[in-house]
């Protein structure tokens, strides 16, 4: 994928999408004696960076195609159901047993038929692609899908012309779309010393512990249980362009504990007046974990959603 690619995706998408504030926090940059600056994607249009690609890749398929399926852990299939609802197209949306309950109203609520199966959200991208194949309508991955990477990317265009000056970015990781997507607008437009940090959940970090085994594993290989950042749960498709974006790309992932990720929905709540859900509060959680890493730096930092269910919230 191409700088240019993510620029057509940004006047495709342009006004059909908010521009996010990028804020900076005196709380956070106290914190580290530097700047930190908050990318506000958890107030974009479903609450969620996701929109991004979901109008970008749905807008050309809308010329040839009508009938998608999509998997999700929710913040996908909300954007893929609104942009289908927009376009006039008819989506079908699989959610795995365990997505939280907002996303799944979130999702209903532009009338897409909604199915819940599997366990895992890697149960219900491989029911997704099955039933795609079986009945021949598109399939689009939340992530392995080069339209909605550059739909992502659009994140990092912005950044440059709010702020240029950052020296480092901090970008939750699942699958991979969002931070290939920002790292490629980032370093092919003659930005090569602004870091690239990925962040994780430790409970369930798939893209770390195989960029550290050198290839995508599988969820039986490596250690996994349910975290807070339930956006960021699942494995990685054995195929994934996302792998090596993030060898090329990404400079550093650093794993976050489950205890960080609640104080930092607390704190962008309490300081900021922002409701982050956990995937969209790691980049907190780990500037947190890793104060003297980040000392006097300026930091940007994408809160990518912020649609948590509200007793997970109030707890």
């Amino acid at each position: 994928m191409k700088l240019q690619d993510i620029i057509l995706a940004q006047q495709r998408i342009d006004g059909l999408i908010k521009k996010t504030e990028l804020r900076e926090s005196p709380y956070f940059s106290n914190l580290i004696q530097g700047k930190v600056f908050l990318k506000l994607e958890n107030l974009q249009i479903t609450n969620s960076f996701k929109i991004r690609g979901a109008i970008n890749k749905l807008y050309q398929v809308s010329k040839k195609q009508k009938d998608i399926i999509t998997a999700s852990s929710g913040n996908h299939g909300q954007a893929i159901a609104r942009a289908s609802k927009e376009l006039g197209l008819s989506a079908k949306i699989i959610v795995p047993e365990g997505a939280p309950e907002k996303k799944r109203h979130l999702i209903q609520k532009h009338g897409v038929e909604l199915v819940i199966y599997g366990k895992t959200v890697d149960e219900a991208e491989n029911y997704g692609r099955m039933i795609a194949g079986r009945d021949g309508k598109l399939y689009i991955s939340p992530y392995n899908d080069p339209d909605i990477i550059a739909g992502q990317g659009t994140i990092g265009l912005e950044l440059l012309e709010q702020h240029s000056a950052v020296q480092s970015l901090l970008i939750p990781i699942g699958g991979g779309g969002l931070i290939s997507g920002v790292a490629i607008a980032i370093k092919q437009n003659n930005n090569p010393d602004i870091k690239i940090i990925g962040i994780q959940a430790r409970n369930d970090a798939a893209m770390y512990h195989s960029q550290k085994a050198g290839k995508i594993l599988s969820p039986a290989q490596y250690p996994h249980s349910t975290t807070l950042a339930d956006g960021l749960a699942g494995g990685i498709e054995e195929n994934s362009i996302t792998f090596s974006y993030l060898q090329k790309y990404v400079d550093q992932i650093l794993l976050v504990r489950e205890e960080s990720i609640k104080k930092a929905i607390n704190l962008l709540w309490e300081k900021e007046e922002l409701i982050v859900e956990g995937a969209g509060a790691v980049g907190i959680a780990a500037i947190l974990e890793n104060k003297n890493i980040f000392l006097k730096q300026k930091i940007a930092v994408i809160l990518s959603g912020g649609n948590i269910d509200k007793n997970v919230f109030s707890r």
